[in-house]
């Protein structure tokens, strides 16, 4: 049950106190107090009402007073000052003062006095719940969801817990699916940038060509079909974080322009001379390896230092021993709670198929691969039958193309890049290639 919507009504004259409380009583949710002075009403503050209707003249004091001392007491009771004088000045000094509206007492006061108290009902149950909301996002960010107990994890959040104590940039780096996103809003939600605004942005979602509308805003009229200003990523995220996520497919171009706001910490719109500052705690994460990307050409060596920061290196699923249990486990009640299942088991078996399995899509694939399975099976009971992974195609399947020997060459250098997040050095060894043969098929766009 929700607690009581409490109204002080403070006039001296008794007829017109009875209206305003039958008026105020017409919602059986609103709980009214009356009280003819306005020492009374400042002796009873303590019972927290939402609002005070205050007669501005009061035989014991002046209603600016009363007012001054409710806000003194607690700032954020909502005082409507209700006065039989038409005053500008009056009114104008009482809203200075943190009334929150000024009602005359004429035919219009009890319609105007109903609207104005509904109207605060609504702002406070909205601001209710945006502090419910922050409060869920902060339980849910806290370092301990962050699922797991390998020795990998508990270094990411000792890591972790060093960045939420600066403003240093954070380079979150990681296979797809290990959790980047996840970790830097636990970043921003354990800092003291908390209650500001954690903005994301996938780089490679967005066309090469939108990315600098995207990033700084632009004027109205500064390209066809910008009909209004637009506020950019970093203005909407000033005083808080923004996420850069796969930074490392921004171009050349694009990534000059964003090493100068870095250093310059000032945007420009585009079709604006005007420079903005802002204030924004850098977060960027990759799958790629941006010191290979640097040696290639493709990433700019001083970019590279200025994101650097406090690298925070994301551990893939199938090195992280247990880990794949505790998650799954984790996932299962998740699932099951959500869509009214009741308990759902692993069996052994499906334990030990979990484990051996090497889950390239990561905490991703395994979440994926778990909601699956809790629907597939009978009797509340994951069986290995039911689980089922996206597997990539068998070497016969890929024989059967009939490609030329250097097509085939691509494609199992490319597969082997992507499996190592283009490690140009790992993948040299691996398949037992030059390194230099890899970097002349990237500048040649063979891969």
């Amino acid at each position: 049950m929700s607690k009581p919507f409490k109204i002080f009504i403070v006039e001296d004259d008794v007829w017109y106190s009875e209206v305003l409380e039958y008026l105020l009583k017409l919602n059986p949710e609103y709980e009214v107090y009356k009280y003819s002075a306005g020492q009374d009403c400042l002796d009873n503050l303590h019972l927290n009402p939402a609002v005070v209707t205050l007669d501005y003249s009061l035989e014991d004091m002046n209603g600016g007073e009363v007012l001054k001392r409710i806000k003194a007491y607690n700032p954020n009771i909502n005082v409507v000052v209700i006065s039989g004088q038409d005053d500008v000045s009056t009114a104008i000094s009482l809203l200075k003062d943190g009334a929150y509206d000024y009602i005359v007492k004429d035919d219009d006061a009890k319609d105007r006095l109903w609207n104005t108290v509904r109207n605060i009902r609504e702002n406070l149950s909205l601001k209710e719940e945006i502090i419910e909301l922050k409060q869920e996002i902060r339980t849910k960010y806290d370092f301990a969801n962050l699922v797991g107990q390998s020795p990998l994890l508990d270094k990411v959040r000792h890591l972790m817990e060093k960045a939420c104590n600066s403003t240093i940039t954070v380079s979150v780096t990681g296979e797809t699916g290990t959790g980047k996103e996840v970790v830097a809003k636990c970043i921003h939600y354990n800092s003291p940038r908390e209650s500001k605004s954690f903005v994301a942005v996938n780089v490679a979602a967005i066309p090469a060509e939108l990315i600098e509308s995207e990033l700084f805003g632009y004027e109205k009229g500064a390209f066809t079909g910008a009909h209004a200003a637009r506020k950019g990523k970093f203005e909407e995220a000033n005083g808080g974080t923004l996420f850069l996520d796969e930074v490392g497919e921004m171009d050349m171009n694009m990534q000059a322009k964003l090493l100068r706001v870095l250093q310059e910490r000032e945007v420009t719109r585009i079709g604006s001379n005007k420079n903005q500052k802002v204030d924004v705690r850098l977060i960027v994460a990759t799958h790629k390896n941006l010191a290979d990307e640097v040696r290639a050409g493709n990433f700019r060596e001083d970019l590279f230092y200025r994101l650097l920061g406090l690298p925070i290196e994301l551990p893939p699923l199938r090195d992280r021993g247990n880990d794949t249990l505790i998650l799954a486990r984790n996932f299962i009640d998740e699932f099951a709670s959500e869509n009214g299942m009741g308990k759902v088991e692993l069996s052994s078996e499906a334990k030990d198929f979990l484990k051996t399995y090497p889950f390239p899509g990561n905490v991703r694939e395994l979440k994926a691969v778990i909601e699956l399975a809790s629907v597939m099976c009978a009797d509340n009971i994951i069986r290995e039958s039911d689980i089922s992974f996206n597997s990539s195609r068998s070497m016969s399947d890929f024989l059967l193309e009939e490609q030329t020997l250097r097509e085939y060459t691509t494609k199992i250098i490319s597969h082997f890049l992507e499996k190592y997040q283009n490690n140009v050095l790992l993948v040299a060894r691996k398949l037992d290639i030059g390194k230099s043969t890899i970097y002349r098929m990237m500048k040649n766009d063979e891969l």
